[in-house]
């Protein structure tokens, strides 16, 4: 098994094999719980009027450039999501728009033999699914700031889940020192912006929270975040 260490949208966008696409700030640790709360399907859309479109029929959650998008029901956050729980959620369709993370995935979907949607809620069991798996190439996408910039959280997520796949060392104390003094946490901790909650970075950088992957799957036009459940 080869392992190749991408990052940004360009690297989403190079990415061939079994592709992983971390966005642990907050879209991939968003749609586990999405799972966890019984939505029927979790459908992946980047273009906002075409989320709007299907408003009447599902749930829209997202954001663009981390504002919250009008017309949406929720904001891209893993605690407000909590928040709302299984009673919101259960049973029904979210569709989901990030600028990052969903975006990112999209656009790995074109060149890939798979894509999974990983953070550190999922490491292990998508590193398990993998070695099920047993590929000849994984490409391992950091996401990033906007898709733009180098994150802290995707890459040692990154890391992560290279060591769970290959042995490597890794180390999740120095993860969380540079994670957490990072403006990527700390834009979260100061809780100066409300669409930012400051509970979300603690939720994020739970490791292993569920032995459940996610796949993203074209289904009848649509692009779902399906759930492969890890058997133990």
């Amino acid at each position: 098994m080869h392992i190749k260490r991408l990052s940004l949208r360009e690297g989403a966008q190079a990415a061939t094999g079994v592709v992983v696409v971390i966005d642990v700030f907050r879209a991939f640790s968003c749609e586990p719980l999405l799972h966890y709360y019984g939505a029927r399907r979790v459908i992946l859309e980047g273009d906002i009027d075409k989320c709007l479109a299907m408003r009447a029929d599902a749930v829209l959650v997202g954001e663009a450039n981390e504002v919250p998008i009008p017309g949406f029901d929720l904001t891209n956050s893993p605690f407000l999501i909590m928040q709302k729980g299984h009673d919101f959620f259960g049973q029904r369709t979210v569709i989901h728009r990030t600028t990052s993370g969903v975006t990112g995935a999209l656009a790995a979907l074109e060149n890939s033999t798979e894509v999974l949607l990983a953070s550190f809620l999922t490491a292990r069991a998508t590193a398990a699914y993998i070695k099920s798996r047993n590929p000849e190439l994984v490409s391992i996408v950091a996401m990033g700031i906007l898709s733009q910039q180098p994150a802290p959280e995707d890459e040692y997520c990154g890391d992560y889940i290279e060591s769970l796949l290959t042995g490597k060392p890794y180390d999740h104390v120095e993860a969380l020192q540079a994670i957490l003094t990072h403006e990527t946490a700390q834009k979260f901790l100061r809780g100066d912006k409300v669409y930012l909650p400051k509970e979300d970075p603690g939720i994020c950088l739970q490791r292993d929270l569920f032995d459940f992957t996610l796949c993203a799957q074209r289904q009848g036009g649509l692009v779902e975040a399906v759930r492969i459940d890890i058997s133990s």
